[in-house]
């Protein structure tokens, strides 16, 4: 795995780094402005970790209604405060715990 620094730094790269588990390469994904492969990769997952990335996606996107409920299948409160905050404060749980 990597830490933040370097995640921030592949994003200058073709593809997200190949140790990365779906859920961040979702988020590499949304960090690239392709909202559509982040939603792919991160639909076909399960678990909270990837509810969690489903719900910030949801949120980036304006649909609300859909992001709590995907909080709530992440057993998580629904987040209200700025986008690229909570994208830091996903990759770096993730990243610190990737299971």
């Amino acid at each position: 795995m990597t830490d933040l620094k370097t995640f921030r730094d592949s994003l200058a790269g073709p593809q997200p780094p190949a140790d990365c588990p779906v859920p961040l390469q979702a988020l590499w994904h949304a960090a690239q402005g392709a909202w559509d492969r982040a939603h792919e990769l991160v639909q076909r997952e399960s678990g909270p970790q990837a509810a969690w990335v489903h719900a910030y996606l949801h949120r980036v996107e304006g649909d609300l209604g859909n992001a709590r409920y995907w909080y709530h299948r992440a057993g998580r409160s629904p987040a209200t405060g700025d986008l690229e905050a909570e994208w830091t404060e996903i990759v770096e749980i993730l990243l610190n715990r990737p299971d």
